[in-house]
């Protein structure tokens, strides 16, 4: 096997390197996107996962894909700013812009029905709705300021541009920490998202939507942290 990934790289770097990687990491529960800036080994002992068998399914992974790999297929690590962003807005902000409403809807029907026989779906609801609410505000924060900030400096990178913009997003970057938080308290809660016996249609949907929320919300956030923001690590505000 050709070792490509130590161990040593940073996990949100291996994502940025290699996307392909999502997939295991959501598998084994590793956190990507708020928690990217620790090392795989780091990770892997804070799950205490079989490092050696990680890494050998990590490297074989990224050997087949290299292997397959798709024409076409856009490298969000060479994409410019303006791209990255009209990406973000058009697949995750409107992604959660119709599907926040609908989760609301189904959190709280679930609750109301199924709440006195499941005392955890009281704290989903609770949850849920700080998150909603964290979310909603943020991703106007983002378009409405931060974006364009970023949209110019793009167009001219000068240092006053970079120094406004970092600022920026020092002031955002706490919200995509405290929503890690919640979804990974959401999947404790929810015993990993499992149904109980006989759930209606409406529990299993609901839960459904929360884990595919979640998948969805780790692409989202890596690409901003890990991909978007880094372009302006450099950058020293104070």
């Amino acid at each position: 096997m050709t070792v490509y990934f130590t161990g040593e790289e940073k996990v949100g770097a291996i994502v940025t390197e290699f996307p392909g990687a999502s997939n295991l990491f959501k598998e084994v529960r590793i956190d990507f996107c708020c928690g990217g800036d620790i090392s795989l080994r780091e990770a892997a002992a804070r799950k205490k996962l079989d490092e050696p068998v990680l890494l050998q399914r990590l490297n074989d992974s990224y050997e087949r894909a290299k292997l397959r790999a798709e024409p076409g297929k856009t490298d969000w690590k060479k994409a410019s700013i303006s791209q990255l962003i009209d990406h973000i807005v058009q697949r995750h902000h409107k992604y959660l812009q119709a599907e926040l409403p609908l989760l609301s809807e189904f959190v709280t029907k679930v609750f109301r029905v199924h709440g006195v026989h499941q005392p955890e779906l009281a704290q989903v609801h609770k949850r849920f709705h700080e998150m909603k609410l964290e979310l909603d505000q943020h991703l106007i924060q983002e378009e409405e300021l931060l974006f364009p900030l970023l949209l110019a400096y793009g167009e001219d990178p000068t240092a006053d541009r970079r120094y406004r913009a970092v600022l920026r997003i020092r002031e955002l970057e706490a919200d995509h920490q405290g929503v890690g938080d919640i979804l990974k308290e959401l999947r404790e809660l929810t015993r990993d998202y499992t149904l109980p016996q006989g759930a209606c249609k409406t529990y299993t949907l609901t839960y459904h939507k929360l884990a595919e929320l979640e998948s969805d919300l780790f692409e989202h956030i890596h690409l901003e942290n890990n991909i978007l923001f880094a372009r302006l690590a450099p950058a020293q505000a104070s």
